[in-house]
């Protein structure tokens, strides 16, 4: 599974892990992504989007309606 949220766009970020001897090696921020179903009124059918974490909260807030028109205007597919 990606780490990519389909509502908020997150994904990883990068940067280093330093050392107490100061060498960097690289490492990976990854989002909290969960895979989550919701039942969508509209459309008489579950959807299942990838989301982090904030974005469940987002969802919660404003609605899957809302949520799903936000994220095909993005682009993406639901």
């Amino acid at each position: 599974m990606s780490a990519h949220c389909q509502l908020t766009g997150a994904k990883p970020g990068f940067g280093n892990n330093i050392s107490h001897s100061h060498r960097r090696t690289s490492r990976r921020f990854d989002p909290n992504i969960q895979r989550k179903r919701y039942w969508l009124p509209s459309e008489g059918r579950h959807v299942r989007l990838t989301l982090s974490a904030r974005a469940i909260k987002a969802v919660d807030a404003m609605g899957i309606e809302a949520a799903v028109a936000r994220i095909r205007a993005r682009g993406g597919k639901v």
